[in-house]
Formats: C-alpha cells, structure tokens, sequence
C-alpha cells in the first residue's frame, strides 16, 4: 500500500511534517520536467538553483532513511510533465495513494486539483493536498480580511499582521518605537559609506548539472556562473545566510534600502528571497532572527522594522492578492499598454546607465533589489507603455526568487498599474530628478537628467510627463497625483504638445535608447 508524496521544485522544507520519520511506505517524487522549465524563458541561474538544490534535498532525504524517487532532466522515461510522471509512477509502484502540498501557483493549482479529481473519481487511487506549512496566512485571509472594500491597502493589512503575531509591538495594540512605519527614515543614497560586507554565500561548482540541462536542450537567459553559483542549496547554507545577513548588513538595510549604486550591487540587501520562496527558511524564523537584533541592540529599528513590513506585510499581502484575484489578474491591463519589451532587455545595451546597471546586474546575477524592480526597470516600462503581460514574463523569468504568486502582483500591480489601482493608490512613476537622487548611475550617462527635451536629455523626463498627459482621463481625478496635474495644468499648450511629441518619439525608438 505505497503512497508517492510529491515535492515540487519551490517545496524544499525538509522541517516539513512529512520528514519527521521515514515510513516504508512511502516514497517522496521531486522530478526536473520541461513543463517548469519551458512555461516561460528562464534565468539559467534560476534552473540551475532549483535543480541543484532538488538533487541536494533528495540526497539528504535518502541519506535520513527515506524512499525517494528522483526523476532527472535527462531520464530517458521523464514524460516531462508533473502529472505525466506521476501516472508512471503510480503504475509502478502500484501506489494506493497520492498526497502533494498546496502549489502556490494557479496553474499548478489548477492542473494538480483536476488530476487529483479525476483519481479520485476513478476510485481506485485517493489523492489529497496539503499544506505546506509555510505561509503565515492561509490562502484566502487577506480576502476575507479585505471584503467590502474597495481599496486594498498593505498598511492595513500589515498592523494587523503585527498585532496578531505581536511582532515589534509594546503592548498589545501599541508599535515599538510608537511607529508604525519607518519609511521615511529609510530614503538615504549610499556615497561610499558605510563600507559594503563582502558577498557571504557559499560557493558551488555545477558545470556537470548545467551541462546536462543545456544537453536536454533547456533554453534560458543570463549567465549561469555555474562554476562559482553562490545561491544556496539547502536549508543549513540559507540559515548561514540569515545569520550573515543580520551581523554584516541589517544593522545599515533601512538607511540605504531605496539606494542603488553602480559601485556594489548588492548594497546592504539580504538575498533570503531564493531561499524563502523554495521554503528553505520559514518566514517567521526570519523576521524573528532580525527582531532578535532590535532587541539585543544589534540593529535599529527602524532598520527592522522596513525589513520586517518587506516579510510579514508585503510578501504575505501579495500572496492573498494573488489568491483572491487568480485567474484573471494575468490578463489585466488597466492602461492598455502593448508595446514589445525593447531588445536590449535581454543584453543590457542601452545608453541609459541605471536601466543598463539593473537590467546587466539582472541578466548576471538573477538578481536586482527592489527600487531596481520598482523604480528603475518597472518605471521605464510603465512610462514607455510596455505591455503589462511582457512584463509580467520577463520578471517571471529573469529572477531567480519569481515565482507566480509574488511577481505577478508584483509587476502587474505594483508596478505596471494594471490592475487600475488595487494594490498602488497611484501608478509608481518618476522622472530623472528622483533617479538621481537615489543612485549614481547619472554621472556617467549620456543623457542629462537635468535637461527637459532634446537628445541629450533623460528619456525619463520626457517619458514622465508624457505618460501623465496621455493618461489624464484616467489618472486626473487620484488625489496622490493632484500635485501633477496642477504642474500639467499651469504648463501652456505649447508645452505640453512639446512633451508629447518628444514622449511619441521616444517610445517609437525604444530599441535605440
């Protein structure tokens, strides 16, 4: 009476309920198949990552006395797909039933729950999901949390987060610091010091793995650094991570979060999300490990506290945004932008130095923090008027922590303004000024942040105010952006047609810029 337990590739808990003891009768599947690999153009560090630490959580899981059964890239059975081989193997091992925790993307969702019903409709092979005892939240809390309301603010969400886990909290209702939110203390541009901590992660060498992927004919983007890869494999590496993290960079996070620098790419960022989001750190052992911190007087708070809001409100709001609005929120596009993402979103061979520096840093490192996401490369795509759902594919596929359930909201939301103002009150948008402000990237760009129209100029400013013109019917009336549109309404005619015409320009020679 066999039972097989799947184990997807973002499910790599080995504190999982499942692994306390080893059973006879059970077998764990992790299997690599093309269907993840292919569904949208990965990072090659991204397949990389997941595959190697598939292979090192299936090893430690044999070496604990459990039965495993692995299924390879390059298995001559692999029918490269989740359910595909899973209908092998239950003929094989003759199994009685299937269990596999809850995916956290809809179209695993939706393919699991229909196999799962057709089997058990069939009756002669019980199959059951459960919970991968990750989240702080169950799937559909924040709906419930959210029902009658129009606007679904994060900051909301995110007190009462902190009340009901009493985190960073004086009393039962009261915060720490009597603030909420440190965000304003958290706005500070990094001039060289303090001085950047050295890269902390482990080293690996997968030249053989990545052979074999590339020999399975696996496409993918970026560099693979496969003979020096520095994302962890497995749980023991991720909490070295942690505590590295919280010594070396948390105590100066807060300051220089919104920073960006052509001089360290890293900054003072923690690098966790690749391991929270395979499950090999639990989110409340890492707000917990960084409130120790506070605590113990070892980082301040409103560091914390801008890291806590990034775990317990941020990724968990998305989560439940995703939930609530799945299917259908892929699709959305508020603002009805459809232009293609520019060539050079997959080289870096702009002459705009920031998008050059965070689409670069991108492609070699699977990696970009935040603002770089937000301000630098999702703010270019808004104002140009990219498409939304090409967006949504190149984040998805580009970073080595994207998984659904937290880019797509991410970019289709926060950054794009396509779900019309859901989760933004208003679209995130700048023009160079800010730009500058926060990074150094200017300094050695051929356009001129300070300089409004002409070739020189930053593609930024024209784009900006063009974007505001072109959406006035739409964006007008939000009362985030009255400050705007009271500029846009004390500029003459002939201003404004010149904005418009050198937004046109730009957004027709994108490839160019």
């Amino acid at each position: 009476m066999t039972t097989l337990r799947l184990i997807l590739g973002d499910q790599l808990n080995p504190e999982h309920s499942w692994l306390k003891a080893a059973h006879p009768d059970v077998v764990y599947v992790l299997m690599e198949v093309r269907q993840e690999t292919d569904y949208v153009l990965h990072h090659a560090q991204k397949i990389i990552g997941i595959f190697a630490a598939m292979r090192d959580l299936a090893r430690k899981l044999k070496e604990a006395g459990h039965r495993v059964r692995y299924v390879r890239i390059d298995d001559a059975h692999n029918r490269q797909s989740i359910t595909g081989n899973l209908d092998a193997l239950i003929a094989h091992y003759g199994a009685s039933s299937i269990e596999y925790q809850e995916p956290d993307e809809h179209r695993l969702d939706h393919q699991l729950s229909a196999w799962r019903d057709a089997l058990n409709s069939a009756g002669q092979v019980s199959c059951r999901m459960v919970s991968s005892e990750h989240f702080l939240t169950e799937r559909h809390e924040l709906a419930q949390l959210f029902a009658g309301r129009k606007s679904w603010l994060m900051e909301h969400f995110y007190r009462h987060m902190r009340k009901k886990h009493h985190i960073l909290m004086a009393t039962a209702t009261q915060p720490a610091g009597d603030q909420w939110n440190f965000d304003h203390d958290n706005r500070k541009p990094w001039k060289g010091q303090p001085e950047l901590p050295s890269d902390w992660r482990s080293t690996h060498d997968h030249t053989e793995l990545w052979q074999t992927i590339e020999a399975a004919g696996v496409k993918s983007l970026g560099a693979p650094q496969a003979q020096a890869f520095r994302w962890p494999l497995n749980r023991a590496e991720a909490l070295q991570d942690l505590a590295a993290f919280v010594t070396h960079a948390l105590p100066h996070f807060g300051d220089y979060q919104d920073a960006r620098s052509t001089q360290g790419w890293r900054l003072f960022h923690s690098l966790l999300s690749f391991a929270l989001n395979t499950k090999m750190l639990h989110p409340r052992e890492v707000i917990d490990a960084a409130v120790r911190a506070y605590e113990q007087g070892l980082a301040p708070l409103a560091a914390v506290e801008g890291f806590v809001r990034q775990i317990l409100g941020w990724r968990e709001y998305v989560r439940g945004v995703y939930w609530a609005h799945m299917p259908g929120y892929e699709a959305r596009n508020h603002l009805g932008h459809v232009r293609p993402l520019p060539e050079w979103f997959w080289t870096g061979q702009t002459h705009m130095v920031c998008m050059a520096q965070a689409i670069g840093q991108s492609l070699e490192h699977a990696y970009a923090h935040h603002i770089q996401r937000l301000m630098v490369i999702g703010n270019f795509a808004l104002l140009a008027g990219l498409s939304p759902q090409a967006v949504h594919q190149w984040y998805l596929g580009i970073y080595i922590d994207a998984f659904e359930w937290v880019e797509l909201p991410n970019t289709l939301g926060m950054s794009q303004f396509a779900d019309g103002g859901l989760l933004a009150t208003k679209p995130y948008t700048a023009s160079a000024a800010y730009l500058q402000r926060m990074g150094d990237e200017c300094g050695t760009c051929r356009y001129k942040p300070k300089e409004r129209l002409g070739e020189d100029a930053c593609p930024f400013n024209a784009l900006y105010w063009d974007f505001h013109l072109r959406h006035a019917p739409a964006l007008a009336h939000s009362p985030r952006l009255a400050f705007v549109y009271k500029q846009i309404d004390r500029m003459d005619d002939r201003q404004r047609q010149a904005w418009l015409e050198r937004g046109a320009i730009l957004r027709s020679n994108l490839n160019h810029l």
